[in-house]
């Protein structure tokens, strides 16, 4: 899965349509108004009507019921039209979408007709039209007036049962019983909005903001937006629109710096985070944001350890000895949290700005030869050593095995700042554990080996500080005797150097 990628089909919220754009059936011949049967027989040859239960609503205003042959003035045929296209481009779903009160219609049904009353209809706009005295033809008596209306409906599933769920919402004020899903709410919007029924808009509108929506669901409605008002469309663009540009980027350092500082459970979050940084779409953004965080961790860090080799307070022993425990601890601490920075960005090859940091941190590295020399790190923070080796050895490793490009100075900055941490620590850990002497012939190596990619001269700087490579037994430092060995066959060798140049 993909995170913080760009919605389907573009990456920005779709323009506005005008809605007007709904009612252009009103010069089509799939809705005429006949009024030539004042009694309000149907033709020979008319279509099937089906069984319809009537609407046990509360009318909004005006008598009938839906569906009330007794008493309606308009009688409308639904049929299947094989030239309208469907609402795919709405996003409606061809799940079947249950209607306010149940209408049989038959698995096979394509053409149904109704009898409805006009001043139910004229709470749709496009019914309101269709009914309105420019489009009436009068009957020449006084008798009641019969309007038969044709409306062709898109040949989808469920599609007639669709059209019959918001004729009969005509008939109520009450919505909540029959909008009661996102999936009735998306069935029922589009022919809402074909039929401009601002009610009905609202109420799916309504329903839509208010409960959450699958990854499909809101990509139709992101295609629904584009025929909503601004004010219909504003509280659900508020969920899907990000306010700022560096949303994503402003979450992701929220998280990160949650879950390496203030969350209990700081192992499951980092691993969750973990995830969201390898899944994010933008290795760019990640990258900006684990360089700010890497940023901040270090200059903790290093504040920590300045604070603790060069105190300038003054103050009795006990308040000193305490405020020098305190520094110390929160150089491990954060230690740690840049540990697990520099971890993630080497995984996601974005580590290039935190190599030429550590490679220039020639202050730091020497607060950490002079916190490394003095005992008290052994009783306060045992293990800081540790840690900052570890971030040393990841960062280095990642150089020499090529995951990072470092320029040829980084190369040497980095091994002749660092090295002599390494040997102090060295020096001063005793006993060395198990653990901790695999860590720094791991350092040794990656040193040796980046010590091998510098040229001669810088070459021989460096090899000459590591001599405290070397062991008892000459067999037991077989890094150190190769990358010898290496220098002085390069240094013996003899090449036509004139003829390279030319």
């Amino acid at each position: 899965m993909t995170i913080g990628g760009a919605p389907e089909g573009g990456g920005g919220v779709p323009k506005k349509k005008q809605r007007v754009g709904s009612n252009s059936q009103l010069s089509s011949t799939r809705a005429v108004i006949d009024s030539s049967f004042p009694d309000g027989t149907l033709t020979e040859g008319s279509h099937k009507s089906p069984t319809l239960r009537r609407s046990s609503s509360v009318p909004c205003g005006g008598g009938g019921e839906f569906n009330d042959s007794a008493t309606a003035d308009v009688i409308l045929r639904l049929h299947l039209d094989d030239h309208r296209s469907s609402f795919d481009s709405f996003g409606t779903s061809s799940e079947s979408v249950p209607v306010p009160v149940p209408v049989p219609v038959p698995d096979d049904e394509s053409d149904v007709q109704i009898h409805l009353h006009s001043h139910f209809l004229r709470r749709s706009k496009y019914f309101a039209t269709l009914l309105s005295d420019r489009w009436q033809q009068h009957n020449d008596d006084d008798s009641p007036q019969i309007h038969r209306l044709n409306l062709g409906v898109p040949p989808t599933p469920d599609s007639i049962k669709d059209y019959l769920s918001v004729l009969q919402l005509l008939y109520t004020d009450d919505f909540s019983t029959s909008i009661n899903s996102v999936v009735t709410a998306l069935a029922l919007l589009p022919i809402a909005l074909e039929l401009l029924f601002e009610d009905c808009i609202k109420a799916c509108v309504k329903f839509l903001e208010a409960v959450p929506w699958s990854e499909d669901e809101e990509r139709k409605i992101l295609n629904l937006i584009p025929f909503l008002s601004n004010e219909e469309s504003k509280e659900l663009l508020t969920r899907i629109s990000p306010v700022k540009n560096d949303s994503s980027e402003e979450m992701l350092h929220g998280l990160i710096f949650s879950a390496i500082h203030n969350h209990p459970n700081m192992a499951f979050a980092k691993a969750f985070v973990a995830k969201l940084l390898r899944d994010f779409s933008s290795r760019e953004s990640v990258r900006r944001v684990l360089d700010k965080v890497f940023e901040k961790s270090l200059k903790v860090v290093k504040e920590s350890l300045e604070e603790y080799s060069s105190p300038n307070f003054r103050g009795d022993h006990n308040e000193t000895e305490a405020i020098q425990r305190l520094n110390l601890h929160s150089a491990m601490t954060n230690g740690k949290h840049l540990l697990w920075l520099v971890e993630r960005m080497i995984e996601l090859r974005v580590a290039d700005t935190a190599v030429r940091a550590w490679s220039e941190q020639a202050s730091f590295t020497a607060d950490l030869q002079r916190a490394f020399r003095d005992d008290a790190w052994r009783n306060i923070a045992p293990s800081l050593p540790a840690v900052v080796l570890r971030c040393t050895s990841r960062l280095a490793s990642a150089v020499a095995t090529g995951n990072i490009l470092a320029a040829r100075q980084v190369r040497m900055k980095l091994v002749k700042d660092w090295l002599p941490v390494l040997i102090v620590c060295k020096d001063n850990i005793s006993p060395m554990c198990a653990n901790h002497k695999s860590l720094c012939l791991e350092l040794e190596d990656t040193f040796l080996r980046i010590i091998s990619t510098l040229p001669m001269a810088d070459a021989q700087e460096l090899l000459q500080q590591c001599l405290s490579f070397s062991t008892r037994n000459v067999e037991d430092c077989p890094h150190l005797v190769t990358a010898f060995t290496t220098w002085f066959r390069r240094a013996n060798r003899s090449l036509p150097v004139d003829e390279f140049r030319q």
